[in-house]
């Protein structure tokens, strides 16, 4: 089974950047679907991005242009590019695979990382 840890939050000033990873373990990358999700205190946990073996990503409408994700199989690692961030942006962020396709939902997902927090203030 893929195991997930996520890394590279922190606090950041509105207007910057942060590049998440989600490294994994376990299993053949390029076999999976690997969701980036998020949540912010108060509020459900939602997809904000996926990208398939093949390639092809999908992502959140209130992430378009913003968002950027991207994965290396030789390093078995997604990653989530995170530019212009914004308040709004503040929530804990998770990794999570699927086994096929993409997801707009959680539950079409069966592995997740811990989460990793993301901060956006001045």
């Amino acid at each position: 089974q893929l195991r997930l840890v996520e890394s590279g939050g922190g606090l950041v000033q509105p207007g910057g950047s942060l590049r998440l990873s989600c490294e994994t373990s376990g299993s053949t990358l390029n076999s999976y679907a690997i969701g980036w999700f998020r949540q912010a205190p108060g509020k459900e946990r939602e997809g904000v991005s996926c990208i398939v073996g093949g390639g092809i990503r999908h992502y959140a409408d209130s992430v378009k242009g913003r968002f950027t994700i991207s994965r290396d199989n030789a390093k078995n690692t997604v990653y989530l590019q995170i530019d212009n961030l914004k308040p709004e942006d503040t929530a804990i962020y998770y990794c999570a695979a699927a086994t096929g396709s993409c997801s707009r939902y959680p539950g079409g997902f069966h592995s997740w990382g811990q989460g990793t927090q993301v901060t956006v203030s001045s």
